[in-house]
Parts: structure tokens; sequence; C-alpha cells
């Protein structure tokens, strides 16, 4: 957009009348020109605005075009996408700007909003800054809302309005959940199909979550939990290296039983110097998860530790490939200090042999991150026939020791 000088009241109707039936709009750094054209818009400004047909909008915030962001305000809007970031070379963002963009953000229009994304790319603007400003956002959205992310956080009754929003599909937040008691006013989850929790946000929520599904029922035998249980297809967790991957974690995300994706973003934590790992799965817990989750396609359960000590052995690996025959992402704790006599349990077990005839998944890379691994000569052949017969399309184990190159080797080689 570039307006030189000041042009005829004609000139005008041809820019309004291009404006009218526009869209979409972005405004970011690279459309801020060296003359600066919302000024002349705001003073020229029509009834009804520039863009009273504008239904998506794009903004980068930048200082240049902050006091004009209104222009692109249309009571039909039913997408923004709002990026904040600033120069790194600002040691500080001064308070008048701050202030304009918490005001700013807090007159978006909202009442035909399907979706609002929000991201920060910069340290010096502190998300709970514009924590009052965006909950007044979210507080006037409607029902048709379908998706809502952000890292700024909201109040408990912006946190409230989503739940109750009934169209809402896809949610990403870092907040706590609210406040539950069986005196409280009825908690009905939306149908979401993608969850992502952020922060420490994971554990009030799961806990939630395994109250609301155990706790709590209606007459016609239905919890606040039933659409969301059918409808969830991703959970996200991302963050959790200070907590524990346990039996109660995973109980409770078995409860949504349509998964495709499982990302749990835990870090076994360094204490002393020391890492502690933080895995406490056994084969049956993973047993339990694999066969209540057979739509899924991607499973992280964390990024595996070098230390060795986790109960879980290749027998889960077995099981979440007969369970989850669409499996295509794996990520998992397996002990693999006795890996060779594992494998030959498995061949020499009878309900373990009769698994590994059943059809198994098609994963083509494990990956194993930080795995230790030692192995001679024969257990190399064991352990590669065995992941083989395990994962038929396997072609490969993404880990950090040279053992598991030795093994990729092997594979394409088709095995020994």
């Amino acid at each position: 957009m570039r307006i030189v000088g000041d042009p005829p009241p004609e000139a005008w109707n041809k820019v309004q009348r291009y404006a009218s039936w526009m869209r979409h709009i972005g405004v970011d750094e690279s459309s801020d020109p060296v003359e600066d054209p919302y000024c002349k818009l705001h003073l020229n400004s029509p009834v009804g605005g520039w863009f009273p047909a504008l239904r998506t909008l794009s903004w980068s915030i930048t200082e240049s075009n902050l006091p004009y962001a209104d222009l692109f305000f249309s009571p039909h809007l039913e997408a923004i996408f709002i990026q904040v970031s600033w120069s790194l070379s600002l040691h500080r963002i001064p308070s008048d700007i701050l202030s304009t963009i918490a005001s700013t953000i807090a007159i978006l229009p909202a009442s035909a909003l399907q979706v609002l994304l929000v991201e920060i790319h910069c340290p010096r603007i502190p998300p709970l800054y514009l924590k009052d400003p965006l909950s007044s956002v979210v507080l006037r959205c409607g029902p048709l809302l379908t998706e809502f992310s952000s890292p700024i956080p909201l109040s408990s009754a912006a946190v409230n309005h989503l739940i109750q929003l009934p169209h809402l599909r896809t949610w990403d937040t870092g907040d706590p959940p609210p406040t539950y008691s069986p005196s409280s006013l009825p908690l009905v989850f939306p149908p979401l199909i993608k969850f992502t929790l952020r922060k420490h946000a994971a554990h009030g929520w799961l806990s939630l979550f395994k109250r609301l599904q155990h706790g709590v029922s209606t007459t016609q035998g239905a919890t606040p939990l039933s659409r969301v249980v059918e409808s969830l297809q991703s959970l996200d967790i991302e963050s959790f290296h200070d907590r524990i991957t346990d039996f109660s974690f995973a109980s409770t995300i078995q409860i949504f039983r349509n998964l495709v994706s499982l990302n749990v973003g835990a870090r076994c934590h360094a204490t002393n110097g020391e890492v502690q790992c933080g895995f406490k799965l056994d084969n049956d817990n993973i047993n339990n998860l694999a066969t209540a989750l057979p739509q899924l396609e991607s499973l992280f359960l964390g990024r595996v530790c070098p230390e060795n000590t986790c109960a879980t052995t290749v027998v889960c690996l077995l099981v979440i490939s007969v369970c989850c025959i669409k499996l295509q992402e794996l990520e998992v704790h397996f002990n693999t200090t006795n890996i060779v006599e594992d494998f030959k349990n498995i061949s020499e077990d009878p309900q373990l042999r009769e698994a590994s005839s059943l059809p198994r998944c098609t994963l083509s890379c494990l990956d194993v991150t930080q795995m230790p691994l030692t192995l001679d000569e024969p257990g190399l052949e064991i352990v590669v026939n065995g992941m083989i017969n395990i994962f038929p399309a396997l072609g490969g184990f993404a880990g950090r020791e040279q053992v598991w190159d030795r093994l990729n080797a092997r594979i394409v080689e088709g095995g020994v």
C-alpha cells in the first residue's frame, strides 16, 4: 500500500471501491512503506471504514502500524492472526507503546471470530501485561470460535468461557484449569480435536480430566468429558520436564481413545549434575495404553535419557506395534541392559510369539535419542532380527550412540 502526496477525491473513491471488496489483509514489517499511508487513510476514512467486508487479518505489530491498526478492524472478521515482536536492539519497550498494544488488542472485534491466534516473539513484552486485554476479547467471542491459541495468560472467567464454546476444536493454553467442585455450575467440554498444554499446566488439566471422567455423571450416563473423549485426536503436552510419566498419567491419557497423536514433552531432569530418569511406566502400563489408543499414528512419551533404569523392555515395542497398527512415529523409554535376553524371551514365550505373527505397524524409524547400548557381534544379529520382527518396515534408528549406526548398517543389509 503506497499513497504519495494528497490524492484528489476521485482517487479516494477508487481506493474505497477497491478496499470495499477485500477479504484478506496482511500487515507486517515488509508492508511498512517509507512514506506512511496510514495517517492519510485515517483522515479520509469513509463511513463504515475502509474494509467493511474484511474476513481475515494477519497483523505483525510494528511501531509504525500500531497506531493505525483499527483501520483494518471489521465487524465481520472471522480470523485474526497477531504476531507481537520487536527489535532485539531495544533494551526495553517504552511504556506508551506497551499501553497502546494492550488497548488495541482490547478492542479487537470478536463477535464473528472463528480463529484467534496470538504469538509473542519478544521477551521484553511481558505476557501478563496483555492478560486483561486478551481476556476481554475472549469473553466477547461467540459460539462460532473454533480455534484459539495464545501464550498470553487468560483470566479464570475467560478460560471458563472457552470451555463452554460449543464449536471449539483447537485450543492451545498454558493456563491452569478452572476450579471445579460438585457444587459448581455444570462443566461440559467442547468436542476438541487438538489440545495443547503449555508450561506447567498439564498436571492440573489431567487431574481435572480424571475427576470429571470417574467422579461426575448425569442421569443419562454422560460425563462432562463425553464429547471430548470421542473427538480428541491430538494431545500435545509441552515442557513436562519436571514431572514424572507414571501410571496415574498414563491411565488418564487413555480415556481419549481416538487419539491419533500423543506428544509428551517430558525430559528426565538432572540433580547435582546427574540425570534422574522420570519414566515410571512398565510393560503392563504400556500394554494398557497401547490397547486403549489403537488409532495412534504418532507416539512420543518423552525424550529417552541415558540412565537405562526404566522398567520397560523391548516387549513394550511389540505390544505397541501390534496394538497401534497405524503408527508412523515412536519414541519411548525401554531398558537395553538385557536386550539380547529380552529378545530371546519373546521368541520363547508362546503369547509373545503369537503376537509376533499378528499384523504390525509400518514404523520406518525408531527414535532412541540418548539410549545406551552395548552389544557383541552375536548380539548385533539378535537385536537386528528382533527389531525387524517387531517393526517389519524398520529402516533404522535415530540415536547418538555409535552402536545404533552399526545396527542401521545391518538393517540396510537386510539383517544377518
